[in-house]
């Protein structure tokens, strides 16, 4: 009886081991997360330089369709070139979900009410993935070009926060 009662518990041992823990993710998800911040950037981006009523939200959506796009293609390819396939998780499918909710929003606007909206946007946006590389994605990376990826994506998105938060300060109120 004895030996059977150890014998479970080291078989649940080893399947706990083996099962990765809620909220631990891996080089192939953050590569994945890496990727939906990127597109999703595009995406509204997009909308944006379509919609936008002002030259400086528009410029900056175009940047923002230019930078992103280059940051996931360069991203893409080295870590495609080091196997690194990305694997969707619930995180990714999560901010997916957020961001093609916030270009249903946008998309009834238009004019000023369309640019404050994108602006406070594009804040919220970049600063929530500013918060992810450092809370979860970064202390989770054990890949070395994974951790320079993350780097190159936190700069990225870092310089464009500060810029969107100088735009949506020149901006009338709502």
């Amino acid at each position: 009886m004895k030996f059977r009662s150890a014998l479970i518990v080291m078989m649940l041992a080893a399947a706990c081991a083996s099962t990765q823990q809620p909220g631990k993710l891996t080089d192939p998800q953050i590569a994945m997360v890496m990727r939906v911040v990127n597109l999703s950037e595009v995406r509204e981006g997009e909308l944006a330089r379509d919609k936008a009523a002002g030259t400086a939200v528009r410029d900056f959506a175009q940047t923002m369709i230019n930078e992103h796009d280059a940051q996931n293609n360069k991203a893409e390819a080295a870590l495609s070139a080091k196997d690194i396939n990305s694997e969707d998780t619930a995180l990714s499918r999560q901010l997916d979900a957020a961001s093609g909710a916030a270009a249903d929003r946008l998309r009834a606007l238009s004019g000023a009410a369309f640019d404050r909206a994108y602006m406070d946007r594009e804040v919220e946006a970049h600063q929530n993935a500013l918060n992810l590389i450092d809370t979860k994605l970064m202390p989770n990376a054990r890949n070395k070009l994974v951790k320079q990826q993350l780097t190159a994506l936190r700069t990225l998105v870092e310089t464009h926060l500060t810029r969107a938060k100088q735009i949506q300060a020149s901006l009338p109120a709502a």
